[in-house]
């Protein structure tokens, strides 16, 4: 079992150097053009970017179902492992960074105002490159200066 745990973790940590790399050399490389509507200013719900989701869930439903149908745990738990990074993608990312969903604005504390600061770094740049801050959950140390700093200002 403890094997499985720790394959499920290596594989949700892995999910975060994945996330960096397809950032800045695929979305910010040749499919621009799917993650150019995330920095833009805009009104309607939906983006070409969410295809990313997609994208990205399409390895852990296959491999939630190849280590469910064949019994193959290591399978099920890289595939878990890779669910539970989209949904804390989708939680931090879309719910409390950009408020898709008014649901986590209460919450606040030095690690998700650092996560909070350095996309909103990376938002600043409106076009493919320059860009910085392309990672997700890890956050470089200065945006968590930043963040100490912040404590207790109001989020705009």
């Amino acid at each position: 079992m403890v094997a499985y745990i720790a394959t499920g973790l290596a594989a949700f940590l892995f999910m975060e150097f994945m996330a960096w790399f397809t950032h800045k050399y695929v979305m910010h490389g040749w499919l621009w053009k799917l993650h150019e509507d995330h920095h833009k200013p805009h009104e309607h719900t939906w983006e070409l970017n969410d295809v990313f989701a997609l994208i990205f869930a399409v390895p852990s439903i296959w491999l939630i179902y190849e280590g469910t149908m064949h019994e193959n745990m290591y399978l099920l738990s890289i595939g878990i492992g890779i669910l539970v990074y989209g949904i804390a993608y989708f939680l931090v990312h879309d719910v409390y960074v950009h408020r898709r969903i008014r649901l986590l604005d209460r919450f606040d504390n030095t690690y998700l105002r650092a996560v909070r600061l350095a996309h909103k770094m990376h938002h600043k740049h409106l076009e493919r490159i320059p860009g910085e801050a392309y990672g997700f959950l890890w956050v470089p140390s200065r945006y968590w200066e930043m963040a100490k700093q912040r404590k207790g200002r109001k989020r705009k």
